[in-house]
């Protein structure tokens, strides 16, 4: 067996497990694979270990691997999105985690337009109010969520955050129980569905799949460390 072969294994057995405790089923999850600056190889050692979905988070560095990469793979954007790269990531991701203002979800609805197609997408919410990160402050979402109802070719399916870093994973059970109380709010206030929640990486998807997760982006937990510079 493969050490990739080994750490998917892990990964899948560390979603079971956290469902099981959850009552979920594990279908119910699934799974990223973060490839932002890893080789086409070790997309090919993870896509031959059974991955299929993998995330990345520069649109041009996605747009020299994919082509290099096993076919039949589905790529999802999950890093923080200009609107100036909004045309190629349109051609190259069937899904969008991270969309963090209104002004580039309407982008994305007037490219897809243009360019045909349609696009599910998440919005990122900053529920911890870190300065650093990207998202929407929660009061900002609801008005969001009632004017996508007017696009046409884009879908916001569900919410995405990232919570502030800890080794302890526990430390991160409230920024995610707080998404997933905001989105059921929300979800009432709104009608819009937002069936899905993106939260969980390598030190703490099983406290996300605790919580509600149904995207977990797992990174270096199926990679490895990166290679130091």
């Amino acid at each position: 067996m493969s050490i990739m072969q080994e750490r998917v294994e892990q990964v899948q057995a560390g979603i079971a497990a956290a469902c099981a405790r959850a009552g979920r089923a594990v279908d119910e999850v699934g799974l990223v694979a973060v490839s932002k600056m890893r080789s086409p190889d070790d997309v090919a050692a993870a896509a031959a270990a059974g991955l299929r979905v993998f995330g990345e988070s520069r649109v041009q560095e996605a747009a020299q691997k994919i082509p290099l990469c096993p076919g039949r793979l589905t790529w999802h954007f999950i890093g923080h999105l200009q609107t100036n790269k909004v045309r190629p990531a349109v051609g190259l991701f069937s899904m969008i985690h991270a969309v963090d203002s209104w002004k580039l979800l309407d982008t994305l609805d007037r490219v897809c337009g243009e360019e045909g197609g349609r696009l599910p997408v998440c919005l990122e919410v900053n529920v911890s109010g870190e300065r650093s990160k990207f998202g929407m402050a929660p009061d900002d979402v609801p008005r969001v969520l009632v004017q996508s109802a007017a696009l046409s070719r884009v879908s916001v399916v569900g919410l995405m955050t990232v919570p502030p870093f800890d080794p302890d994973p526990e430390k991160a059970r409230p920024f995610f129980a707080r998404l997933r109380g905001l989105r059921d709010r929300w979800r009432r206030e709104t009608g819009v569905a937002l069936e899905h929640l993106s939260m969980g990486m390598s030190l703490d998807y099983g406290v996300a799949i605790e919580e509600g997760a149904t995207w977990i982006r797992v990174g270096t937990t199926l990679f490895g460390e990166r290679a130091k510079a």
